[in-house]
């Protein structure tokens, strides 16, 4: 009953508070003078019946009543966006925004799925944030966006995880290389071969590791680099060989810059998943496209880069919150 005087806007400003954890920077944040932000604060105090924040020092800090409130008025507030997008959504359709993460090598084909879905419905607003994958966690982590794209799913977390699309892993050398043209390479002869790589805590890395340590190898790393794009070219410097997906290629390959060694375990498919918080509310806008990610994406990928082999999403069962590589299609959902 005390929580009943409780308004959205002692909320927002509770949650910016919490977030900053600094009178001034919410003052700043929402346009109000410092003096109002205490005022506030101090009645959201009085309804509650607790103190919420305390100070040591120069330095401010949240109750564990404060640390209740803080994790509550989140909720709440994000409840509302997305019942104010939903109502939206219903009366004038398709619309509004629509924020996506992906790791970095999604660029290669989120932009064109992006477009194909915008075409159908161009009032939403997207924002695609491209980074790398820890940067990428930590924003599925503070639930910083509707979706998130990526083909490692973190096994620490309650997620929801769907998989659309097949990432196929295969071996680049340069044209030049002694080995292009021959059959079934095995993947001993390879190890030995100078490994240019992604950082540790890349998907592509994790997936080569594993299939080597599956099979008692190790691979020669000669570097490490920190893109797709940096790895391309030095494998094309002829400084050595690397893992990477076949969407990532088109270019390289149909101007004869790089070549594809055919090698046993090869291609190694992963897949591509589109994840959120388990649990998360999910916009009439986010659930539109996660429907046509499911139902279309491959398909329109594979019509727009015919030389690639692209499987629609295959069969297998749930694990852990998301379906494993192994594991049954993703339900679609409808429309």
């Amino acid at each position: 009953m005390r929580l009943r005087n409780v308004t959205l806007h002692q909320l927002r400003l509770f949650q910016s508070l919490g977030t900053h954890l600094s009178f001034t920077r919410v003052a700043e944040e929402l346009h109000l003078t410092q003096p109002a932000v205490s005022i506030q604060i101090k009645r959201l105090e009085e309804s509650v019946g607790l103190p919420l924040v305390e100070h040591m020092g120069k330095r401010l800090f949240l109750t564990d009543a404060g640390r209740e409130l803080f994790e509550a008025s989140r909720d709440v507030l994000e409840r509302m966006r997305v019942l104010g997008e939903d109502m939206t959504g219903l009366e004038e359709g398709i619309r509004g925004p629509l924020n996506l993460a992906a790791i970095t090598t999604a660029k290669y084909f989120m932009p064109h799925l992006l477009g194909a879905f915008l075409r159908d419905y161009p009032a939403v607003e997207p924002r695609l944030t491209i980074t790398n994958q820890s940067r990428v966690v930590e924003r599925l982590e503070g639930n910083l966006e509707d979706l998130v794209i990526m083909g490692t799913v973190p096994e620490n977390m309650d997620l929801e995880a769907e998989f659309f699309l097949d990432n196929p892993l295969v071996v680049v050398s340069p044209p030049n290389h002694p080995l292009v043209g021959q059959k079934n390479i095995p993947l001993a002869r390879i190890a030995e071969e100078r490994f240019l790589s992604r950082e540790p805590g890349s998907g592509t890395r994790q997936a080569r590791t594993r299939l080597f340590a599956q099979h008692g190898l190790t691979a020669n790393t000669y570097m490490e680099l920190g893109s797709s794009e940096a790895i391309k070219q030095a494998v094309m410097a002829g400084l050595g060989i690397s893992v990477l997906s076949r969407h990532n290629l088109a270019l390289e390959l149909e101007s004869g810059l790089l070549a594809i060694l055919d090698v046993e375990h090869f291609p190694l498919n992963r897949q591509w998943y589109a994840v959120h918080l388990k649990g998360k509310k999910l916009s009439h806008t986010t659930r539109r496209f996660l429907d046509f990610l499911l139902q279309d994406g491959a398909s329109i990928w594979k019509a727009s880069q015919p030389h690639l082999q692209i499987a629609a999403p295959g069969a297998g069962k749930k694990r852990g919150g998301y379906t494993s590589p192994s594991s049954s299609p993703a339900k679609s959902r409808s429309p």
